[in-house]
């Protein structure tokens, strides 16, 4: 007889983590400015993607203007692509 794949128990505890900050609505920047590559850098990975809002913790409208000033930053190579 075949085993019925079944998802194994988990006797893991979960540690509550704190909710994640958003850098641009604490410190009250109004503009996120392309030309400020060594705060775009902090959310590049390692690999050059834009990291994502789980991993960078801001709130949907600053991840949107800090991805479109990474994507400028890019164009005119202040930022890499990709990481060689």
């Amino acid at each position: 007889m075949r085993r019925t794949s079944r998802k194994p128990k988990r006797n893991r505890r979960f540690r509550r983590t704190r909710p994640k900050v958003c850098f641009f609505c604490v410190d009250h920047v109004e503009e996120i400015n392309y030309k400020d590559y060594s705060r775009l850098r902090k959310y590049i990975t390692d690999r050059g993607k834009i990291a994502p809002r789980r991993q960078s913790g801001n709130c949907a409208k600053h991840q949107r203007a800090m991805a479109r000033a990474i994507r400028r930053a890019r164009e005119i190579a202040l930022l890499p692509f990709r990481a060689d």
